[in-house]
């Protein structure tokens, strides 16, 4: 159980910081990159903000449209920063 936490906690965090690091290097705003990419400001702010802890692949997509970067570079970037011992699979959703 506190393997899936830490495991969750790392993901959120690592994704919330490509993604505002990403987004201040393009100089958009949130309402910018939201509106561009058909994500609600509001869930764009809980993403950056680490609250979102999980997503569909296509809001993932959207995310990396917003960016101006293909799915899977960011994709890729997420799992360098992850590095090579963490495994998504630790991840479970709780209802």
């Amino acid at each position: 159980m506190q393997q899936e936490k830490n495991s969750q906690n790392k993901f959120v965090n690592t994704l919330k910081e490509i993604i505002s690091s990403r987004r201040n290097k393009i100089k958009k705003s949130i309402y910018l990159v939201s509106a561009e990419c058909n994500i609600s400001k509001s869930t764009w702010r809980e993403l950056e903000l680490g609250m979102r802890k999980d997503l569909t692949l296509t809001t993932f997509c959207k995310i990396a449209e917003g960016l101006d970067i293909a799915p899977h570079e960011l994709l890729k970037e997420l799992t360098d920063k992850l590095g090579k011992n963490f495994s998504f699979t630790d991840i479970t959703k709780k209802d």
